[in-house]
């Protein structure tokens, strides 16, 4: 062992490595190597200095991209919906700033609707989305979709049993007819641990400036983790679909999921050009959905 390093409890996860929790035993690895001497500090902060610089580069090759695929989406009139599910707090609003961060805002729509109003509860489930959709040119962005129904109103009630269980039988439909009359849907599903969730929600109802985030929803985010379990495993196998397939996103690491989401989003397009700046995504870190992924620790339980 180095003599200017030493054993200590630590990192962001500190509360987790102080106590056991309900999630179970503590891990050797919530005990971090932290430095006791200047050298040694110098020494970590410049290794974070590098990994935060060769982030940066990595993000910035594959945001390139991204400008690049918008420029062929508007050339070739392609209509793109791409949906971000997940758990409260699973990170969607920072993937989509990072995806949508140098596109055209012209071109590019972010859409994150409000509770649905007394005349959108009387029509249609799906015509307020439908509004939305883009037109020939554009990329929508959609921070959760009509998949609140399998979610958040499937658990706390918002929608009777008769209303969720049609929402199964005919989303896959209305999504065939999305892709058969040409417009592009990608769906992720950001996947984070209780231990995460919890850590992350608790950041929120601190910071003065993010505490806008917050809803009595999130009150009952973690007490209910095994209710939305079950509830995102009943989406996931009803509507995978071969038009409309589920990408799962490993999303604990919010710089890594969020490189590895807008690396994935680009191998769904063919468009020509200089050679890509980008690397493939990390296939360990975004998938293709797969039932084996709800038994085999793919997906937090």
């Amino acid at each position: 062992m180095r003599k200017d390093y030493a054993p200590r409890l630590g990192g962001p996860n500190d509360d987790r490595a102080c106590r056991s929790t309900s999630d179970g035993p503590i891990a050797l690895s919530s005990f971090a190597m932290q430095p006791t001497t200047i050298e040694g500090i110098r020494a970590m902060r410049a290794d974070r200095r590098s990994k935060v610089d060769s982030d940066k580069a990595l993000l910035r090759a594959a945001q390139i991209d991204l400008v690049r695929l918008q420029r062929h989406v508007i050339e070739t009139g392609q209509k793109v919906l791409v949906l971000f599910e997940g758990r409260d707090a699973a990170g969607k609003d920072g993937t989509i700033k990072r995806v949508s961060q140098h596109m055209s805002p012209r071109d590019t729509r972010i859409v994150a609707l409000a509770p649905p109003s007394d005349r959108d509860r009387r029509s249609w489930y799906f015509q307020r989305h439908v509004a939305h959709f883009p037109v020939a040119g554009e990329i929508a962005l959609f921070n959760r979709s009509w998949y609140n129904r399998a979610g958040v109103e499937r658990v706390m009630g918002y929608c009777t049993k008769k209303e969720y269980e049609q929402f199964l039988e005919t989303v896959p439909m209305f999504e065939t007819l999305l892709t058969h009359c040409g417009v592009k849907l990608v769906k992720y599903y950001l996947d984070i641990s209780k231990a995460e969730q919890r850590r992350r929600l608790k950041d929120r109802r601190d910071d003065p400036l993010t505490q806008w985030k917050t809803s009595p929803v999130d009150d009952q985010a973690v007490k209910l983790w095994k209710a939305y379990s079950k509830a995102r495993d009943e989406m996931l196998l009803s509507t995978h679909t071969d038009a409309a397939p589920w990408r799962i996103v490993r999303a604990d690491d919010k710089p890594k999921a969020r490189l590895n989401v807008i690396r994935d989003l680009l191998t769904h397009f063919d468009f020509g050009g200089q050679a890509r700046q980008t690397e493939p995504p990390d296939d360990e870190n975004v998938f293709k959905f797969h039932g084996d992924a709800l038994r085999n620790g793919q997906i937090a339980r």
